[in-house]
Parts: structure tokens; C-alpha cells; sequence
């Protein structure tokens, strides 16, 4: 017998535990850097650590129920599409904010809004929230899945940038791989274009493995078994898939390996990247 599925709510409710603990992991980060490390580069173009952590603090004043910002950003040449536009306003309205106010802001907001969210929680996954920011139609499901995502990944932006490693064992770290891991299929059949039939299976530390296949539709199908001797096998530790399918950096070398098609491989390592 398997285990029940869960209810939207339960699913909801996971989602907004695995958040509540990236922002506290996130906030302890930042508390522990000096005035430096505020300014150290990362790996995001234009952005440095102070920006990363003031990218946070607007996200998570609109959704706790702040107004939405205004700000002239202008045409910065590290900004690509409208969503980069909003995200650079939290960027410029905090551009003379200290690093206290920034992380007492990010701690104020989340609070404000995990107490609602307990208090009040969402039922229905497909349902629309209020707030959200910038007006993406997102769904409940979407909306608190990404959070975690979005929190935890740029810990490991600020991390890197201060040379601070860790945090690659927390509930936040499995999720945003396994999250990222199911994107695999989009981009072996759409963005590599394999044709029909093509496997890949991602043998990801931490994380039973993920295989996909190219169905007749030309759509990336995920396999409930991966198949013995599939088209492409990626190996590679947590970090090292992060870096990639996150679209950062390069991995350290030894964190992963490649059998099969190296050449197939190659493009599907190449197009991996799914999340700014």
C-alpha cells in the first residue's frame, strides 16, 4: 500500500514551512556578514549581496501587504524583460537602506505574513492569492512553491559571493532541486529538441533519480522507472545541478559526470538553465 497523497491544503502547508525555514536561514546568513560583504559581487549581472537581500525584503513586503513600488530603474544593461524591470525597483528603493533595516525588513514581512498564512491558510492549490507581486497570474500552488525557491537559491547567491558555503542539506535545498529537476523534460524535448524516444535520466545526490523521455507528441514525458541504458546519464552532487539548472555558475570539478551521448549531453547541460 502507498502513501496517500495530500490534500491541497497539507501540500500548501509544506510548502509554506519549507519557506518559513529558507527565510530564517536566509536572515542568520545575513546577519552574520560584515560591511564587505554587503558589496561583494555575485553571481547575478549588476547584482551584489546587498541587492540579492533587497530583491528579498520587496517580495516579501508585497505579499505580506505592503503597496507596491514605484522607482525610475531605467535600462540597465544587466536587466532582460518586464519581470526584471520589477524585480529591479526593490533593488533602487533600497539602494541608502542599511543592512539592518534590510534584514529587519525581511523578517518583519515574513512574520507578518506566516502568522496570516497560519492563521488563515489557503485551501485550494488552483485558487488565485492576494497579494502577489507584479500581478503574475499565479496560483496558490505556484505562488508558495516558488518562494522557497526564490529564498533559498539566492542564500547560495550570497553564499558563493562571500565565500561562505553551506546550507545544501536543509528541507529548502531538496525542495528547489527536486523542483528544478522536474523542468529536465522541457528542456531535453524543447530546448535540446531530442526527437521522439530520446532518455535522460539525472542521478541527483539526495534525490531519487529523475528520467524522461521524449513521448511521440514531442513533449518531455517523466518515466516512473528509469530505463536501464538510457540515451544520456547526468551525475552530479546538489550544488553542482543548482549551478546549472539555476543559471549561475559553472560546478567545481568532480561534482559531476556524464555517460552516453556526450554530445547530446552537452546541449542538454548547455539549455539547463530554467530559473534566473
Amino acid at each position: 500500500m502507498t502513501d496517500a497523497a495530500p490534500s491541497g491544503q497539507d501540500l500548501l502547508r509544506g510548502y509554506v514551512d519549507v519557506w518559513w525555514q529558507a527565510i530564517n536561514d536566509f536572515t542568520d546568513l545575513l546577519e552574520e556578514l560584515d560591511e564587505a560583504d554587503w558589496a561583494a559581487p555575485t553571481d547575478l549581472p549588476g547584482w551584489d549581496v546587498k541587492a540579492v537581500a533587497s530583491h528579498i525584503a520587496h517580495l516579501e513586503s508585497i505579499l505580506s501587504g505592503a503597496p507596491e513600488e514605484t522607482a525610475e530603474v531605467g535600462q540597465p544593461d544587466h536587466v532582460t524583460g518586464l519581470m526584471g524591470l520589477y524585480t529591479e525597483i526593490g533593488v533602487v528603493t533600497r539602494r541608502d537602506a542599511s543592512p539592518d533595516a534590510i534584514i529587519n525588513e525581511i523578517r518583519s514581512a515574513a512574520t507578518a505574513r506566516h502568522t496570516h498564512l497560519l492563521a488563515d491558510p489557503p485551501t485550494d492549490p488552483a485558487g488565485r492569492p492576494e497579494p502577489i507581486f507584479g500581478g503574475v497570474p499565479w496560483d496558490w500552488r505556484t505562488l508558495l512553491r516558488n518562494r522557497p525557491l526564490d529564498v533559498w537559491m539566492h542564500e547560495q547567491d550570497v553564499r558563493r559571493a562571500v565565500d561562505r558555503p553551506g546550507g545544501m542539506d536543509s528541507a529548502a535545498a531538496r525542495h528547489t532541486a527536486e523542483y528544478l529537476a522536474e523542468g529536465l523534460g522541457y528542456v531535453l524535448a524543447k530546448r535540446v529538441g531530442a526527437p521522439p524516444g530520446t532518455t535522460v535520466v539525472l542521478d541527483l545526490e539526495g534525490s531519487a533519480p529523475y528520467a524522461f523521455t521524449v513521448n511521440d507528441a514531442g513533449r518531455g514525458e517523466r518515466l516512473s522507472v528509469p530505463p536501464a541504458d538510457p540515451d544520456v546519464l547526468l551525475r552530479m552532487d546538489r550544488e553542482a545541478f543548482i549551478r546549472l539548472a539555476g543559471g549561475r555558475c559553472e560546478p567545481e570539478p568532480g561534482t559531476m559526470s556524464v555517460a552516453g551521448d556526450e554530445g547530446l549531453a552537452g546541449r542538454i547541460l548547455d539549455a539547463m538553465a530554467t530559473t534566473p
